[in-house]
């Protein structure tokens, strides 16, 4: 595991569009694991100015994303399938159609959440893995108690989660209760993993999941066993 510090919110997402930068521009073929969130936002900002920019062609590279809430249609303003055109696809040239994210909306989740590991499979895995941390050391919405060895699977959110991701909403009452999100022995499939953390509140669980137990409790702490995980973060007082 690699640890690189940044000054503050900004120089943290500056740091981390330049690793996926780097890696798009370095690529032939691109498989690149996206997530959503508040802690990532920046980080997509300044990765399309670099890509614009640069003029790079991005039919090369291929998304997958983390996770979508279920019974939201990829129209609703606060899927994720929206959320990720607003902040990145839609200031870029991808193909739209190398874009993937899971269905949060299908009639049979079961064949949704098979669907997408066996999708993942045929793109030939996850290259670059971005990530962010939960309070309760959530990666993607691997809740604490998930499975390490789990695919991709319908999610219960807990209370924290639900809490957190309440200012997205208009009122907590209308937070999804349930997420499709790609599993933990899914994420460990990806050959690199590049993790972001920002704020005081993350501090614990960034402790927990690079000094703690390797536990099913503190869903991160499976990062330990990766052989390529990058963390950039603000936070002080965190060491390796």
């Amino acid at each position: 595991m690699e640890l690189a510090k940044a000054k503050d919110y900004d120089e943290m997402s500056m740091k981390a569009a330049e690793v996926v930068f780097d890696k798009i521009t370095g690529s032939d073929r691109l498989v690149l694991g996206l997530a959503t969130g508040s802690t990532p936002e920046k980080m997509y900002e300044y990765l399309a100015d670099k890509l614009n920019k640069s003029n790079v062609d991005l039919s090369h590279v291929y998304t997958v994303n983390l996770d979508e809430y279920v019974g939201l249609s990829p129209e609703d303003t606060q899927s994720y399938h929206y959320y990720m055109r607003e902040i990145f696809f839609d200031k870029v040239n991808i193909p739209l159609e190398n874009t993937k994210l899971p269905d949060g909306a299908a009639a049979d989740l079961d064949a949704e959440t098979s669907a997408y590991d066996a999708m993942i499979e045929d793109l030939g895995g996850v290259d670059l893995q971005v990530l962010g941390i939960g309070r309760n050391a959530h990666i993607a919405f691997n809740e604490p108690g998930t499975s390490f060895e789990s695919g991709t699977h319908v999610v219960d959110l807990t209370e924290t989660t639900i809490q957190d991701n309440a200012r997205f909403f208009e009122k907590t009452e209308d937070v999804p209760t349930k997420a499709v999100s790609m599993g933990l022995g899914t994420i460990m499939n990806a050959k690199s993993i590049l993790l972001l953390a920002s704020g005081e509140g993350k501090k614990q669980a960034l402790r927990n999941m690079i000094h703690g137990e390797i536990t099913e409790d503190v869903p991160a702490s499976i990062l330990q066993r990766h052989p390529d995980v990058t963390v950039i973060t603000d936070i002080e007082d965190i060491e390796l």
